[in-house]
């Protein structure tokens, strides 16, 4: 291939062309709708095939989905591609999940959180004849059977995930997938299949089928463009035509050039998402994989100008698919995370910094479009140079909470941690929000539950009695009233924790055996390794790499409520524990005096003040080690996260009144190494400080810091330069992950009374970025209300 120098400091100044503007608006404009035709496809194939293994007959609905579904090619567009013909709709997938479907189909239109257009007779039609079929069969089914009442048993304290819709959360071989394409890897899967036999016959079988459809589906794409050519003014006609040429390459070899690159790439995210209708299916490290193919065609005559209107039309093409879920879950993933996250620069396996052009293209990319998707992050590390990282700031100023950064000096450590190979753990990357994973050979299941540590705190005060509603749903273990020390507290707070990750832990492996019976993923498994060498499917512990990922949620708000207990219950006894319960169950009513006590005289996380850090990082370290102890039903390792995605704000509204002064029902701590909004008063260095307490071991599954700044401040070159410098204290201190919203309050109050006139306004949630007038008002509350730092 041929090398060129480097383009970087014209690319951050070519402007945005009007084709990309126009598909913007044009997607943007398409109302979101519930899509069943590829329901439609699926129950057919799995009525018709009853007697086949379930891989394989997973395997013929996808590939009949792939060479029967409507598709259409947008004017303009050159990529193409989507598992639906509009624009974000919400897909029905039976296989995983269809009870939920029938319980709130009339409400999506209606309800609080991510809506979706529905007509009735799609309503008809999924209640007469897809619905039926389902029943007793889907993942959902197949789970509340086996371990239903056990799952609500404890929904209050742990949230398990993943059991309506197939996992996601993971980084395919994206660099396999271009050398190889669906054809190769096809016929590789033939060759295999050749002399194997019972499930791994299944297997290879079930790859060859959607690897065939796979094909299909591109030469479907290459014939709609020549169809389309014919009837198109010159200039269109020709970029059809190129469309065509594209797509019908791709059907028989591999990616040659960078539109052809980019073309295989979305193709490959399409049919991950119509094989698993799921989130945060992840490109990882896409410009290191791309740039080869950059300077090839740069050989032959693209411009900076043409790559970098291919790269903003796949930006786009990466909004075009939204996940839709049940209303529960849409509480806690709130604002259509989908979660297509990419990373630039960082190091290489010898630790040699990576950045390159297409780094640039990318970042330029996001400086123009400004969407939610891809979540875009950067590497850095202690040599990333000043110009990338002063061109990430300038984007970051643009305010749409991208790219946010990740450290590889805190990240790289964690993973070998739990027993990432060095070279791997070097080539990490990030799937969804800010989930830790490597590239192509790793099933993290990285969003396997979320562990709400303050709800159990509080049945640890209260004897196992809901505050909210008074019923006992944990065991009777002492009260605050019976507790003689401080440390007796504690010791009773570990046998809470015990008593419900033990719970957790069952519930999780009733999961991911259902997934292997239920929803195994032929197509995924070809493009991670080792499924394709061993003929194990990805969900049954193909991958090189099992994990299994727990968030715990909120070390922040635990930390202050814990440090108010012991400095003024048990130290100062300025609150006696029976007035700190009565004003706990009273939710601070005609007890507002304690309440300002315990605002305003404990310690607060994210000040650097050692007492209440030192008491978040123990119980940290506590949750960390007793996941330690556990192995996954893949063979794998347990490991902690500590991210929230918008779970800050349902779990909140499980969680009584709280020693910390919060009062009952309102949101925990955002993000998951955050402070509680307006509790962090000394500044952004203090926070990292406070921050830097936590062990990086405890985010192996991935850690999430927010912080907010006003855009004014990003108006000098001096405060810019201030910016990089506070990032490099940010690797220096070895913190995993920051990032930074860039709003003014009114600006968000004036969008939550006049949403239509601030369609386009995007936030950072928590590791994810979301339209701030689609988010419902609890969270746009909790998002109005964090700390605006300064630096």
């Amino acid at each position: 291939m041929t090398t060129t120098i480097s383009h970087r400091p014209s690319i951050m100044n070519i402007e945005q062309s009007p084709r990309i503007g126009a598909l913007r608006t044009a997607m943007l404009d398409e109302p979101r709708v519930v899509s069943i035709e590829q329901a439609r496809i699926t129950t057919r194939v799995y009525r018709d095939n009853p007697d086949e293994p379930v891989i394989v007959k997973k395997a013929l609905a996808l590939a009949a989905a792939l060479r029967e579904m409507e598709i259409t090619i947008r004017p303009g567009e050159l990529l193409v591609g989507n598992r639906t013909p509009t624009a974000r709709a919400g897909v029905v997938s039976p296989e995983a999940g269809a009870s939920w479907v029938d319980r709130e189909i009339e409400t999506l239109p209606t309800r609080p959180q991510d809506r979706f257009d529905v007509d009735q007779g799609t309503i008809d039609e999924f209640r007469e004849h897809i619905y039926p079929f389902w029943t007793g069969v889907s993942l959902e089914d197949v789970i509340a059977e086996r371990h239903g009442p056990r799952i609500k048993e404890i929904s209050k304290v742990v949230k398990i995930n993943q059991t309506d819709h197939a996992q996601g959360h993971i980084c395919p071989d994206v660099d396999l997938w271009l050398r190889m394409g669906p054809a190769g890897l096809g016929a590789q899967a033939e060759r295999l299949g050749e002399d194997a036999s019972g499930e791994q016959r299944d297997f290879y079988r079930a790859v060859g089928i959607v690897m065939s459809g796979a094909c299909d589906f591109l030469q479907r794409y290459a014939a709609l463009a020549r169809a389309q050519a014919a009837e198109s003014p010159d200039r269109r006609a020709r970029e059809l035509t190129e469309v065509a040429r594209v797509c019908q390459g791709l059907a028989s070899r591999p990616a040659e050039g960078f539109h052809e690159a980019l073309q295989s790439v979305w193709m490959l995210f399409v049919i991950l998402h119509m094989e698993s209708n799921a989130s945060s299916f992840s490109p990882g490290r896409l410009d290191v994989i791309l740039q080869p193919y950059l300077e090839d065609s740069r050989g032959n005559g693209l411009s900076d100008e043409a790559a970098l209107e291919l790269v903003e039309c796949l930006w786009l093409k990466f909004n075009e698919i939204v996940y839709m879920r049940n209303a529960s879950s849409a509480k806690y993933f709130a604002g259509f995370p989908i979660g297509f996250n990419i990373c630039v620069g960082g190091q290489d396996v010898n630790g040699e910094d990576v950045v390159n052009d297409v780094s640039y293209l990318f970042l330029a990319a996001q400086s123009h479009l400004g969407m939610p998707q891809p979540n875009l992050s950067v590497r850095l590390h202690e040599g990333t140079s000043e110009e990338l990282l002063t061109e990430a700031v300038r984007v970051v100023a643009k305010g749409s909470g991208m790219p946010q950064f990740f450290n590889d000096k805190s990240v790289v450590p964690a993973l070998k941690a739990v027993g990432i190979a060095e070279h791997d753990a070097r080539n990490y990357a990030v799937v969804g929000c800010v989930e830790l994973t490597t590239q192509g050979n790793n099933l993290g299941w990285s969003d396997a539950a979320m562990f709400n540590l303050d709800k159990a705190l509080e049945l640890t005060l209260t004897g196992g009695v809901d505050l909210l509603t008074g019923e006992r749903i944990g065991p009777d273990l002492g009260s605050l009233e019976s507790y003689a020390s401080y440390e007796e507290l504690e010791a009773s707070f570990a046998k809470m924790i015990d008593h419900y990750v033990d719970a957790m832990i069952a519930a999780c492996e009733q999961v991911e055996r259902a997934h292997m019976d239920v929803l195994p993923t032929a197509f995924l498994s070809a493009v991670i390794d080792d499924c394709l060498s061993t003929g194990r499917d990805v969900t049954a512990g193909g991958a090189v790499y099992n994990l299994s990922g727990i968030q715990m949620i909120q070390v922040a708000s635990l930390a202050d409520s814990l440090a108010a207990l012991k400095k003024l219950v048990f130290e100062e006894r300025r609150i006696s524990p029976q007035t700190m319960m009565a004003a706990l169950k009273a939710d601070f009513q005609g007890y507002e005096v304690e309440q300002a006590l315990m605002l305003n005289k404990a310690p607060k996380y994210g000040n650097d003040i050692a007492y209440v850090d030192e008491l978040g990082a123990k119980w940290a370290d506590y949750f960390a080690e007793k996941l330690r102890s556990y192995t996954n039903a893949r063979g794998g390792r347990y490991h902690t996260g500590m991210y929230t995605v918008s779970a800050h704000v349902p779990m909140g509204q499980n969680v009584g009144a709280s020693p910390d002064g919060r009062r009952a029902g309102t949101p925990l701590a955002d993000g998951g190494l955050s402070p509680v909004y307006g509790r962090d008063m000394a500044g952004p260095t203090a926070v990292l400080k406070s921050v830097s307490a936590m062990d990086n071991t405890w985010t192996s599954n991935g850690g999430l810091l927010n912080l907010k700044f006003l855009p004014e401040f990003f108006d000098s070159e001096t405060n810019i330069a201030k910016f990089v410098s506070f990032l490099r204290a940010f690797v220096d201190l070895e913190i995993p992950h920051v990032q930074f919203n860039v709003v003014r309050a009114e600006d968000l109050i004036a969008a939550k009374a006049h949403p239509d006139q601030y369609r386009s306004l995007t936030v950072r949630v928590a590791g994810y970025t979301a339209y701030f007038v689609e988010l419902a008002g609890d969270l746009q509350d909790e998002i109005i209300a964090r700390t605006t730092q300064e630096l």
